[in-house]
C-alpha cells in the first residue's frame, strides 16, 4: 500500500489502528479513534488488563466504562496480547513506558520489546507512531534499525514518525480533542501521513509538525523540563523561605498578580507522575553524548530530589518543637498519588516521603480515597530496596486524633481538611491543602 492509499484509509475511516501499551496514554488514544469511527485493537503484554477491556472494565479514570462498553459493542474496540494482530493494522502507534533505571539513566526495554514484535510483523504501507517519551534520536537510532531488520526500508516500504504524548491524567479540560500535539517524521511522507492520521482525533486543537523526529522528541523534553525547572525555583525559595521565616504561599500569590511575565508554580513535597521527573535525565544522558552536561537541568532535578528529605525534616522538626521524637511516632499521611484528585502514582513523592518516614522508625498509615494499596521499597542510604505493603486506612476523627502527627502531601479535593484541622494534635501540610494563612498553632505549612 502506497501513501497515498494510506491518506484514502485514513480518511474515509477503513484504516485499522493499533495501540502497543493500553495504559495511561495508550488507552485514551485508542477510545479517540474507536470514537471517531475507526477500528482499533490494544495489545498489551499484561493479561490482566486485557481481560479488564474485553470485559468493558476500565482500570483508567479518564476512562468509563460506559465509553468502553460503547465501543466494545460497536465493534470498533479489542483487545489481546497477540502481536500477530498487528500484521493487519495501518497505523501503529507505541505508547509503552519509559523509566528510568535506579543511576537514572533511560531505560528503553519497552520501546524495543515493541521494535522487536512489530518487525516480524511489518509489511509495507504501516506507519508507525512512536509516542513514548524520550532522548533526541530514539526514532532514528533504535526504533528504526529494529524494524529495518527484517528488510522493509523505512521511508520507502514504510512510514516511521515520533509524536509525543500530550496526556495529562485527571485532566477534565483539556483531552486528546482539544489538546494540540507535535509530529515529526524520518521524511517527509512520514510526517504527513502522521499529521494526518492525528488530525482525525485531534479536532479541536492543531497538529503541529516538526522537521524531525528529533526535533519532536526535544520539544516534549523541553514541554516537562520547562515545568520541572521552575518547580525547582520555587521549591527552593520554599527552603529560603523556611529560613527566612516568610509565608511562601504568601510571596507566590502576590507575584501572580502580575498580568505579564510570570506564571505561578508551587511548592510540594517533590515531583511525581510519568513525566517531570524522568525526562530531565532522559536530556541531560543524552548531552553527555555531545560532551554536553546540561547543569541547570541537573541542579533542578537535584533540588526536586531533595524536597522528600526536606518535608521529612519539617516534619521531624514540627514533633521536635513538641518534644516528640520521629522515631516511633505515629504519622498519618493523606495522599499517596503524584497529584490531587487521581489514582495514579508513578514516582510519587509522597510515597518517597512515606519510604524516608518508615526508614527513620515512624509508624506509618495513609489515607487516599484514589489509591488503595502501595508498596515502600525505595532504597535509603545504599543496599536493596525492600518492600512493604501497605493500605489506604478509612478517614475519620478517631483515626486524625490517634496520630501524633498528620502530614499533607497530595491535596485531594474530597478530603475534610476541617475536620483534620479540628482533630489533629499536629499538622504539617506539604501542599497548602488545608487553607489559609491564620492557620491555628498546631498547624504548619511547608
Amino acid at each position: 500500500m502506497s501513501a497515498s492509499e494510506l491518506r484514502g484509509r485514513i480518511a474515509d475511516r477503513t484504516a485499522r489502528v493499533a495501540v502497543i501499551g493500553c495504559g495511561y496514554v495508550g488507552l485514551p488514544l485508542l477510545m479517540a479513534f474507536a470514537e471517531a469511527g475507526y477500528r482499533v485493537v490494544g495489545v498489551d503484554v499484561d493479561e490482566r488488563k486485557v481481560s479488564e477491556l474485553r470485559a468493558g472494565r476500565s482500570y483508567i479514570m479518564d476512562v468509563t466504562d460506559d465509553a468502553l462498553r460503547s465501543q466494545l459493542a460497536a465493534g470498533r474496540f479489542d483487545a489481546t496480547t497477540d502481536f500477530d494482530v498487528l500484521r493487519s493494522a495501518d497505523v501503529i502507534f507505541v505508547a509503552v513506558p519509559t523509566p528510568f533505571d535506579r543511576a537514572k539513566q533511560p531505560d528503553l526495554t519497552f520501546v524495543r520489546a515493541a521494535a522487536e514484535h512489530i518487525a516480524p510483523r511489518l509489511r509495507s504501507g504501516q506507519l508507525i507512531i512512536l509516542e513514548s517519551t524520550t532522548y533526541p534520536g530514539t526514532t532514528d537510532e533504535v526504533l528504526r534499525p529494529i524494524l529495518e531488520s527484517g528488510g522493509l526500508a523505512a521511508g520507502k516500504d514504510f512510514l516511521l514518525a515520533f509524536s509525543p504524548e500530550r496526556i495529562d491524567p485527571g485532566n477534565r479540560t483539556f483531552r486528546i480533542a482539544n489538546t494540540s500535539k507535535v509530529v515529526g517524521g524520518i521524511d517527509e511522507a512520514s510526517t504527513s501521513v502522521a499529521k494526518l492520521v492525528l488530525e482525525q482525533v485531534i479536532t479541536q486543537g492543531k497538529v503541529h509538525a516538526v522537521s524531525s523526529a528529533r526535533a519532536a522528541e526535544l520539544a516534549k523534553l523541553l514541554e516537562n523540563t520547562f515545568r520541572a525547572v521552575n518547580i525547582a525555583l520555587v521549591n527552593e525559595l520554599a527552603m529560603l523561605c523556611d529560613r527566612m521565616d516568610i509565608d511562601i504561599w504568601e510571596v507566590i500569590d502576590a507575584a501572580a498578580t502580575k498580568p505579564y511575565g510570570f506564571m505561578a508554580f508551587y511548592p510540594g513535597p517533590g515531583v511525581g507522575g510519568h513525566c517531570i521527573p524522568v525526562d530531565p535525565y532522559y536530556l541531560s544522558w543524552k548531552a553527555r553524548e555531545y560532551d554536553f552536561h546540561t547543569k541547570f537541568i541537573e541542579l533542578a532535578a537535584e533540588t526536586n530530589l531533595g524536597m522528600p528529605f526536606f518535608t521529612v525534616a519539617r516534619v521531624r522538626r514540627l514533633l521536635g518543637d513538641h518534644d516528640l521524637p520521629l522515631r516511633g511516632a505515629r504519622i498519618l499521611t493523606l495522599g499517596a498519588s503524584f497529584k490531587k484528585d487521581i489514582d495514579d502514582a508513578r514516582n510519587s513523592s509522597a510515597i518517597r516521603v512515606m519510604e524516608i518516614l518508615l526508614h527513620e522508625g515512624a509508624r506509618i498509615e495513609y489515607h487516599d480515597p484514589f489509591v488503595e494499596r502501595i508498596t515502600l521499597n525505595g532504597a535509603l542510604y545504599g543496599g536493596e530496596p525492600r518492600g512493604v505493603t501497605l493500605r489506604s486506612v478509612p478517614l475519620d476523627a478517631a483515626r486524625v486524633a490517634g496520630a501524633d502527627c498528620v502530614v499533607v502531601l497530595v491535596g485531594h479535593s474530597g478530603v475534610d481538611y476541617a475536620m483534620v484541622r479540628a482533630n489533629a494534635k499536629l499538622v504539617f501540610d506539604a501542599v497548602n491543602a488545608t487553607g489559609g494563612r491564620s492557620g491555628a498553632a498546631h498547624v504548619e505549612r511547608l
